[in-house]
């Protein structure tokens, strides 16, 4: 286990103490871990407190809800533990005028004791006291009675609704009824991909087969429901989708809020992605999504995984989600884009009309398409390569280069410049990164020094070395710094050399790439003085350049079908 902390016994202290610190409006009061609002207004003006709390882990909640317009106070227990019944009485007494104070208690026993008997304790003395217990994990549908259910990241949506309204200045009971309300309005399902560890722990809690996953799992760490194979992220919001709406009864027509949280260790590439296929399946379903949000809202410390919400929303209740809080972990308007998507405005390309390829442009668009389908079968291997010594996204890139330069259409091959254009054209809008526009520069390079007609090896040669001598100039490399040019520089060589003894293009091509085989052996042994692997220096001894591999790779596919 690594984790950036310096004490497994003292780490939510420690962390409340940063956070606060980076939240003006924010104040712990000494000797507990409660965050409250700073500075609070005078005792006899102060409208009703809204409190929340439970065992820490589930940052940002709870104290990044803690602002105007949310919660008043937060009270923090142990890393998956209550906190105790002194800790959530020192904070209502801190914060809870003569409005008296609501609690939000999501549904786990400890909770339920300790802000249960903190409240009575209050009540005794003098402080109107409300609870509202959350239930929001429907995934226990089938397991234990919906008032036995867990209370899950819809808690967050509650607190919205409830700190807005109590900002309103309505009373204690109007501000319990619309959080009751809310409550009762909410699901939420998640699923894991990988378990948390806990601090004092050290190791997982269970563990889980590469293809294997949890569905239905709570907030502290626990396994799901059931375990099931890992599917694409499309299915699995549909299994989330499905119990949600099912269990609160959600139909076309109706209106709702989403809210997609990650549980600490997804990445907001994968929480978009899941965002996405979720509104779309709700709109697909007839269901009017008014509002979403996005990110990680209430987690399970480092848990890989992600959970969803929807609360049925009418106007009133809308109203309190859109009021403005200064609660810092807020996630924002949740207002929908209404045009997320714009055409590309892009000038047509100019293509030659539709004529029956020459037997040269067949036999170059067979050579051309056998090299794609090699860098198509040889991705797992790029991928290796670069993830040695790079990213590792070679492999995939240029798989998609690949299938890029197969979609092109017949008019593309009218000739031999024409169809370089075309898939340099092809390559730098399917390529991001690096290689996209090294290989498009090339190309485009090459297809200005070639004619209309068909080349002679001799032209072919002095077009490859003008492709190769763009590349360099493009990115300021050259011979020896362990790139794709340690290939292209002896490929092109050789192909000049086998030309001017009178060799064919198939010939020429043959040389080109046995010079760019040993030209990408070679740089297993050089230190890299460009690109990300430089960053490794010695380190990437040993391994071949990826770039250098796939060069290598097509130019022999070009030179087999070629020499046919």
């Amino acid at each position: 286990m690594k984790k950036l902390i310096n004490d497994p016994r003292t780490v939510v202290p420690d962390m409340l103490g940063g956070a606060v610190a980076l939240a003006p409006a924010q104040a712990r009061l000494a000797a507990e871990n409660v965050v409250v609002q700073h500075p609070l207004r005078p005792l006899e003006t102060r409208p009703v407190a809204v409190l929340s709390g439970g065992g820490s882990g589930h940052e940002p909640a709870h104290a990044g809800y803690v602002g105007t317009g949310m919660l008043t106070a937060a009270v923090a227990g142990d890393v998956f533990t209550s906190p105790s019944t002194d800790a959530v009485l020192a904070g209502i007494e801190a914060v809870a005028g003569p409005a008296g104070a609501l609690l939000i208690v999501k549904n786990y026993t400890g909770d339920r004791l300790n802000f249960g008997l903190a409240a009575e304790i209050a009540r005794g003395a003098g402080t109107p006291v409300e609870i509202v217990v959350v239930a929001d994990d429907v995934a226990l549908h089938e397991t234990v009675p919906k008032a036995r259910r867990r209370g899950i990241a819809g808690t967050v949506l509650v607190h919205k609704v409830a700190g807005a309204a109590a900002a309103t200045g309505l009373p204690l009971e109007t501000v319990a009824r619309l959080a009751r309300a809310a409550a009762q309005d909410v699901g939420s399902m998640g699923i894991g991909l990988e378990p948390c560890i806990v601090p004092a722990a050290g190791k997982a809690g269970f563990q889980l087969g590469d293809d294997e996953i949890e569905l239905g799992l709570g907030i502290h760490g626990e396994p799901g429901v059931r375990r099931g194979p890992m599917q694409p992220a499309d299915a699995l919001v549909t299994t989330m989708l499905d119990a949600i709406i099912g269990d609160i009864g959600l139909g076309a027509g109706e209106r709702c809020v989403l809210l997609v949280n990650g549980l600490g260790g997804t990445p907001p590439m994968e929480l978009d992605i899941v965002a996405g296929l979720a509104l779309g399946q709700l709109r697909a379903r007839g269901v009017a999504v008014e509002r979403a949000w996005r990110g990680t809202l209430l987690s399970a410390l480092d848990m890989r995984g992600c959970s969803l919400s929807l609360m049925k929303v009418d106007d009133e209740r809308l109203a309190l989600l859109d009021a403005p809080t200064a609660a810092p972990a807020w996630p924002g308007s949740g207002r929908l884009n209404p045009q997320p998507l714009l055409p590309a405005r892009l000038s047509p390309e100019r293509t030659a009309p539709d004529a029956p390829l020459t037997p040269a442009m067949q036999q170059f668009r067979a050579a051309v398409l056998a090299a794609a389908r090699a860098l198509e079968e040889a991705e797992p291997h790029l991928t290796e390569l670069d993830a040695r010594a790079g990213d590792g996204d070679l492999g995939a890139s240029l798989a998609r280069g690949a299938a890029a330069i197969r979609a092109l259409p017949d008019a593309a091959w009218s000739g031999p410049a024409p169809a370089l254009s075309a898939i340099g054209n092809a390559m730098r809008r399917a390529i991001g990164g690096s290689s996209g526009p090294f290989y498009a520069t090339g190309l485009l390079r090459a297809a200005r020094r070639l004619g209309d007609g068909a080349a002679t090896p001799k032209e072919a040669a002095i077009a490859f070395a003008a492709a190769v001598a763009a590349v360099a100039d493009l990115g300021g490399g050259g011979e020896g710094d362990r790139t794709m040019l340690d290939a292209l520089f002896p490929a092109a060589r050789a192909m000049a050399e086998s030309a001017a003894r009178g060799g064919t293009l198939g010939q020429s091509l043959a040389s080109a790439a046995s010079a760019a085989e040993q030209g990408a052996a070679a740089t297993a042994q050089m230190v890299p003085r460009l690109g990300r692997a430089s960053y490794l220096g010695q380190r990437a001894l040993g391994v071949e350049d990826g770039g250098a591999v796939a060069v290598a790779l097509w130019l022999r596919a070009l030179a087999d079908v070629t020499g046919e």
